[in-house]
């Protein structure tokens, strides 16, 4: 049975893992919010909100006559983005009904991978939507790229303890009730849901350092778990953020797909 969230927000690498994650995809998810035209007044709710960015982002665009609801099932993060049009409420969005209001977007960045109740959760958040409101859900798709090293030339050794750690970390996140093949999931599932105008496409972030900081916090946050499953030693985990630190590994992240449609009016 799935326990606990594998990656709490309340730990202290949370925020530098946050800080990655915005990094690698707040240009493709600003650049998603943008097309849809979120502007002043516009009533969002962004579930999952885990860190700030993309609800500073919102609450800039909607204005004091706007209004943000961020949610998520641990809010030490997202707590720190609190006042003006942005109102911060702990929510577990597959497991309660969704707020009542009707929102101009509902907004969710991988969120539904984790929640075992995925599609309750989705149907929450169309729900949610005010006729003609826009949805938009992006969510990883690890199966698709299961390899942590782009190339291991010269780095053999390296890479592979890399390809060991991150399959061991995904199997956690299995076994947790993470789908680890959603993410292309998602035009099907908004089509299903009686959304209109889907479209989608996919960010691939690469080589990038952010990528090596987003593994570095990752592998931080979850030592105590590799450990107990017997994934890798100490000495093999340390060994690890060494070669991180050292630049040499030119890691690749999961392909991060985006879905949007829009409810019928």
């Amino acid at each position: 049975m799935p326990d606990e969230y594998v990656l709490p927000n309340a730990e202290e690498a949370a925020a530098a893992r946050f800080a990655a994650f915005e990094t690698l995809f707040d240009p493709s998810t600003f650049r998603h919010l943008d097309a849809l035209g979120v502007g002043p007044g516009w009533r969002c709710w962004e579930v999952g909100a885990g860190g700030t960015s993309v609800v500073r982002w919102l609450a800039g665009r909607v204005g004091p006559g706007g209004r943000v609801l961020a949610t998520d099932i641990d809010t030490s993060q997202a707590a720190a983005a609190a006042g003006g049009p942005v109102e911060v409420r702990r929510h577990d969005v597959g497991a309660e009904p969704p707020p009542g209001e009707a929102f101009d977007l509902v907004h969710a960045r991988l969120v539904l991978v984790h929640v075992a109740a995925r599609d309750d959760a989705l149907a929450a958040m169309v729900a949610a939507l005010a006729p003609g409101g826009w949805l938009l859900v992006e969510d990883a798709d690890p199966a698709l790229q299961p390899e942590s090293c782009l190339d291991t030339t010269g780095i053999e050794e390296e890479a592979a303890l890399a390809e060991r750690i991150r399959s061991g970390f995904r199997s956690l996140l299995a076994a947790n009730g993470a789908d680890l093949a959603f993410g292309r999931t998602l035009p099907r599932r908004l089509r299903a849901a009686g959304l209109a105008e889907v479209r989608a496409d996919a960010a691939f972030p690469v080589a990038d350092p952010a990528c090596a900081e987003l593994e570095r916090a990752t592998v931080t946050l979850v030592r105590g778990r590799l450990l107990d499953a017997g994934i890798a030693t100490a000495e093999e985990i340390d060994r690890h953020l060494a070669a991180l630190a050292s630049g040499r590994l030119d890691l690749a992240q999961p392909p991060m797909f985006a879905a949007w449609g829009r409810k019928p009016a």
